[in-house]
């Protein structure tokens, strides 16, 4: 073995021609690149929704309507997922460490109780917001509401 039988670890080596080595090499000069232009320098980057000088579409298209940037965003928990909730873990307090705990919301969600199915077993709930439905059947079997 000597230095001319050197080879490259299988699939270490990507490409068949090497680019950029002379003009014997067939991909000297312009290195495959073209002449002048952008692309042909070094650190050329294309913007994100760059079309080539065209009018990129987000631009082209219609705006309509408003978009709130200060929504508030709520994840929505039923009634019949707080009951399932309940009596798979046997809880007479319900809040928000308990909920993420159990992987039923993230860590930094907001929680919003609605009021569809049916509650059996008497609960004390704390969440950011309540339907008016959610808290009137929460509270009619004894139990509370906590809005934090």
């Amino acid at each position: 073995m000597d230095l001319s039988n050197i080879k490259p670890a299988k699939g270490a080596v990507h490409r068949s021609k090497r680019i950029g080595r002379g003009q014997g090499s067939g991909y000297g000069g312009t290195s495959t690149r073209g002449h002048k232009g952008a692309q042909s320098r070094s650190g050329y980057s294309q913007r994100f929704g760059f079309e080539g000088g065209q009018m990129p579409i987000q631009r082209r298209l219609p705006k309509r309507g408003f978009k709130n940037f200060n929504r508030e965003e709520y994840s929505s928990l039923n009634l019949d997922r707080l009951q399932q909730i309940i009596d798979k873990l046997k809880l007479k307090k319900i809040d928000l460490d308990t909920l993420i705990e159990n992987r039923v919301i993230r860590k930094n969600e907001k929680i919003k109780i609605l009021g569809r199915g049916e509650l059996k077993t008497k609960v004390d709930v704390s969440a950011h917001a309540f339907s008016e439905t959610a808290k009137k059947a929460i509270e009619a079997l004894g139990g509370t509401v906590n809005q934090i």
